[in-house]
């Protein structure tokens, strides 16, 4: 068997990913154009949502969990009438209504929804129920009785209604929150049934949809720079590891420092750091990307560190 070729690339590429590709076959199809040793995403995006999926290579890899646990934005929108049982335009109809809630009821609803919640996930999810995936499950005709959890809904904003059917809105929320949840319960709430028939992600953590590339531009991207000669690599397209990392304070340190870190060493810096407990900080050395550092005090032990 031949083995594969690959290229010691590192950084984040933010995939435009198209409609009916799942996450996974996203990453494999920019490690089949990258050739990237090792590739990553950074948050699931269903086979029928679009939008921003960050990809990680290499180093970046490493921040991952940092983008998962981020804030994310998506627009999405309802189909009234009707409630399907993968509570997305995928499913068979499981329940119809004839109820069209009006433009100020559907406003006035919003408010209820935002904030801490308790959200109870679909049924097809890849949550595990004693060791297998809800959507299995579900498929099998034993959809799981999942419990409701703890999310937090930060905007929802009605940002067009083309007709009585549909209706379009922008949500802002932190981990863990579904969409396709949040449509049903909304729907109910408003006196009829619903399910997502649009979903379109718009930013996961400091990666913005207008950071994102199609598979195509990519793929352009490197048929014109094959030897990856060009500086920056691929266009633009590769960004930098740091990029995720961008909502964690920075804490300049020397190289001598930042060679202590790499060994996985602690050291010690001026300066108090938190009154109490510990604060993640990116440890950076000539504008380079060191370490994720825990400090407290003026102690500082490396978390995650970063090849240079």
């Amino acid at each position: 068997m031949t083995k594969r070729t690959t290229r010691p690339l590192s950084g984040w590429i933010v995939l435009d990913k198209p409609l009916g590709l799942g996450s996974t076959q996203a990453v494999g199809r920019v490690r089949r154009i990258t050739q990237a040793a090792k590739v990553g995403h950074g948050g699931t995006l269903d086979p029928l949502a679009t939008g921003v999926l960050p990809i990680a290579l290499g180093e970046a890899t490493k921040a991952m969990a940092f983008v998962l646990d981020s804030d994310k934005t998506y627009r999405f929108t309802i189909r009234f009438g009707t409630a399907t049982t993968t509570e997305d335009a995928e499913g068979e109809v499981i329940a119809s209504s004839d109820a069209r809630p009006a433009d100020a009821a559907l406003r006035a609803a919003l408010p209820r929804f935002t904030g801490p919640q308790q959200q109870v996930p679909p049924a097809f999810s890849a949550l595990k129920v004693d060791g297998q995936r809800a959507y299995d499950l579900a498929r099998a005709g034993r959809p799981p009785d999942l419990p409701p959890r703890a999310v937090v809904i930060h905007r929802l904003e009605l940002v067009d209604r083309p007709d009585a059917d549909h209706a379009t809105l922008e949500v802002a929320c932190g981990k863990g929150t579904y969409v396709r949840s949040l449509a049903r319960d909304l729907a109910l709430a408003l006196g009829s049934v619903g399910h997502v028939a649009m979903l379109r992600r718009t930013r996961a953590g400091p990666f913005d949809v207008r950071m994102a590339v199609t598979l195509e531009t990519l793929q352009e991207a490197i048929e014109s720079d094959p030897d990856l000669s060009h500086s920056p690599p691929l266009e633009g397209a590769l960004l930098p590891v740091v990029t995720a990392l961008a909502d964690i304070p920075a804490l300049a340190i020397t190289e001598e420092d930042a060679c202590r870190l790499r060994f996985g060493q602690a050291i010690r810096v001026p300066g108090t750091g938190p009154a109490s407990g510990s604060l993640l900080e990116r440890a950076m050395a000539a504008g380079h990307l060191v370490a994720i550092v825990e400090r407290a005090g003026s102690d500082v032990r490396p978390v995650r560190v970063f090849n240079p």
